[in-house]
């Protein structure tokens, strides 16, 4: 799996960084475009990363209607994987404000390089993230294989039990089943959030709390929920969820069948109960 070598650093101070993005800064300000690799970076050259095949638990997620507020799955897991990538990453010290911006840690930056081939529709840099250097020259192609991923944030990540697997179509199924195999490790294990994994086995809403404080589901499960929910004027009647994730059409591929179908078709609704009726690393999604 070649992808496109970026040398640089992790900064982390005034920003608010998740278990599965983080700011990373070019040693080359221009990298980025020299790659054509389409993302969005601020006046410093740094780019938001979005770590491939992992989506932790939101610690701040804000729907797309206004006067909703910003939102957080059951906060134990979604900082524990914040907690455990700048530990990985190298940073000590890490303090943090009330909206989950960082107000000190240590060092202010850290050396590292990700490994990457294109960023996503809001701009994100998706990309495999180490710590250290490598020898090979800044922007030559690396290809990524089983024993280079095991050294790489996503893995540890997941290895702990800390993120979700989050495959999209453009993820290489050689990397893809090796991650799957580390989930079905850390799940047989019930590492971190698998020791309270509700997204198959159900979850009854009884009202916003459920999602924000009880529910431990995966990510994309919870963001179109609360986005239901700000829909109807926080109503957390699960009457409409269905047609409503029709509407969206999160496309994907169910890997055990071969299906291609849409995210409602793996979502059951029975009253107010909600379950997936495939766990996430079956599931592929095609990028927005």
């Amino acid at each position: 799996m070649p992808l496109t070598l970026i040398k640089g650093h992790y900064r982390v101070l005034n920003s608010a960084p998740d278990g599965d993005s983080v700011r990373f800064y070019p040693s080359d300000p221009n990298a980025f475009r020299t790659a054509n690799i389409r993302v969005h970076t601020n006046q410093a050259g740094g780019a938001q990363l979005r770590l491939d095949g992992v989506d932790a638990l939101e610690t701040h997620y804000q729907p797309p209607v206004s006067g909703f507020g910003v939102q957080h799955q059951p906060r134990r897991f979604g900082r524990a994987a914040a907690s455990a990538l700048l530990q990985f990453l190298g940073f000590t010290g890490v303090q943090r404000d009330q909206r989950e911006t960082v107000t000190s840690a240590t060092p202010q930056q850290v050396q590292g390089y990700v490994l990457t081939r294109f960023g996503d529709q809001y701009g994100r840099c998706v990309a495999f993230a180490f710590k250290g250097s490598r020898s090979e020259p800044d922007l030559s192609p690396v290809v990524l294989d089983v024993p280079l991923l095991d050294q790489s944030a996503n893995y540890e990540l997941l290895q702990q039990g800390l993120v979700y697997p989050t495959y999209y179509s453009k993820l290489y199924h050689d990397i893809r089943d090796a991650m799957t195999q580390t989930v079905t490790a850390a799940r047989a294990a019930k590492r971190g959030l698998w020791a309270r994994d509700a997204s198959t086995t159900g979850f009854t809403v009884q009202d916003l709390k459920t999602l924000t404080d009880r529910a431990v589901i995966m990510p994309k499960l919870f963001r179109r929920l609360l986005d239901y929910i700000a829909l109807n004027d926080r109503n957390t009647s699960m009457a409409g969820f269905k047609a409503y994730l029709a509407s969206r059409d999160d496309r994907l591929l169910i890997l055990s069948t071969g299906h291609a179908t849409g995210f409602d078709y793996v979502v059951d609704v029975n009253g107010q109960r909600v379950s997936m009726n495939r766990p996430p690393e079956d599931l592929v999604f095609v990028e927005g």
